[in-house]
């Protein structure tokens, strides 16, 4: 055997192996630290079901799969308020998280939903046929439901089925000019959707973070900001975290969202770990409003390079000195692995500084300087941002705020 011959095969080994180390570094750094399993819930199957069988002036209801946002928006115009509302009673699970409907009737409609999961789990908490940790689940579930529609809160998606997907508006998004979208990674569900212990690891406290740097930022400007947990992410160490394929299926749940949004409002994308696997995946087919894509403490975003992103949206990239995500290898064969390192030079992303971020899951922390740049980002404030080095270039190309 040559030189030329064993070198092929020498690279597919040092390849195995890195990945390799992917599944050991998965299984002791804590990416996915809590499992849950899926529990009894309202049917969504059961709930598409009587929304197709259902008619509003003997014409069938719009198919939530088929229907663009912009002709679920006109029809919900030719119905008014008072029919609209009649329809989300009826048919809360559909309404509540469907793309197009007024934002104001989703709300409604998942309180609905909301109300009816939490009568659920609180029998369920009194089933003798649970087990100890059955109940302690639907417990769980209940403070998390409880909590969800306290008042205040505005729900844009919600679906209590299995472990559950949702996801939340901070401020005014029908007036807002700027709208940022937070994209959390592994582990998001339910249950993990806001937590006390570690609060801006978890979607709620992002996103809140995020919402309130932003009104510091540029108080004048009208912002919104999205908590979304609105996909089935990776649950447990396993193929699936080092893999494409949920994120493939939640990056046509994001291109949707962005697509539906209301008004004209700039949308900015902040990705957390296995989210901006979604990110990169959903990036080609992006609006154009969406005009920044921000990532950190990426494990990779299927590509080699920005370039291959296909986005006419800026890319920025950070990871704080201490996080472990950098020690995962960057690489992808065979679709296991997520590719090059997005804070890699070579990339081509804009570097920003993390200081004070402090491992994988402190990049929202407050007072840090991943937090101030994300909401620079958000508010359209560039000259703010801070450059992952003294000589970066992470400003070129971008004068002053744009569009605030």
């Amino acid at each position: 055997m040559t030189s030329a011959d064993a070198s092929p095969s020498l690279t597919v080994v040092r390849a195995l192996l890195a990945l390799g180390v992917v599944f050991v570094l998965l299984a002791t750094t804590g990416w996915t630290t809590i499992r849950h399993r899926p529990v009894p819930g309202p049917s969504r199957g059961a709930a598409l079901t009587a929304w197709a069988h259902d008619r509003i002036d003997r014409r069938p209801l719009p198919d939530p799969a088929t229907t663009p946002a912009r002709a679920v928006a006109a029809f919900f115009a030719g119905l008014g308020t008072a029919r609209g509302a009649r329809l989300a009673e009826r048919h809360p699970l559909v309404v509540g998280n469907l793309n197009g409907a007024p934002v104001a009737l989703r709300y409604r409609a998942n309180r609905i939903t909301l109300g009816r999961a939490l009568t659920t789990e609180r029998v369920r908490i009194d089933d003798a046929r649970l087990s100890a940790e059955g109940r302690h689940e639907a417990r769980r579930r209940v403070d998390r439901f409880a909590s969800l529609m306290r008042p205040g809160r505005q729900i844009l998606a919600f679906d209590p089925t299995g472990t559950g997907r949702t996801a939340e508006v901070l401020g005014d998004l029908e007036r807002a000019r700027r709208v940022s979208v937070v994209v959390p990674g592994v582990d998001t569900n339910l249950l993990t959707f806001q937590k006390t212990r570690g609060r801006y690891g978890a979607p709620e406290g992002m996103a809140s973070a995020l919402y309130a740097a932003e009104r510091e930022a540029a108080p004048r400007t009208r912002v919104a900001v999205i908590a979304w947990a609105d996909y089935t992410a990776p649950a447990v160490v396993g193929v699936d975290a080092v893999t494409g394929r949920l994120a493939e299926a939640g990056a046509v749940r994001l291109v949707e969202l962005t697509g539906a949004l209301p008004g004209d409002a700039r949308v900015a994308l902040f990705c957390h770990s296995y989210g901006s696997v979604l990110c990169g995946v959903a990036a080609p087919r992006l609006p154009a409003r969406v005009t920044d894509l921000a990532v950190a403490g990426s494990p990779g975003m299927r590509v080699r390079t920005a370039a291959e992103l296909s986005t006419h949206a800026r890319v920025w990239a950070m990871r704080d000195a201490d996080d472990w995500i950098a020690d995962v290898p960057h690489l992808e064969l065979g679709g296991v692995g997520h590719g090059a390192d997005p804070v890699a030079p070579e990339f081509g992303a804009r570097l920003l500084s993390a200081d004070g971020a402090g491992g994988h899951s402190g990049y929202f922390e407050p007072g840090t300087e991943s937090l101030g740049n994300f909401a620079a980002i958000g508010v359209g404030a560039f000259p703010s941002l801070v450059c992952a080095r003294a000589d970066s270039a992470c400003h070129d190309g971008i004068s002053g705020a744009e569009g605030a």
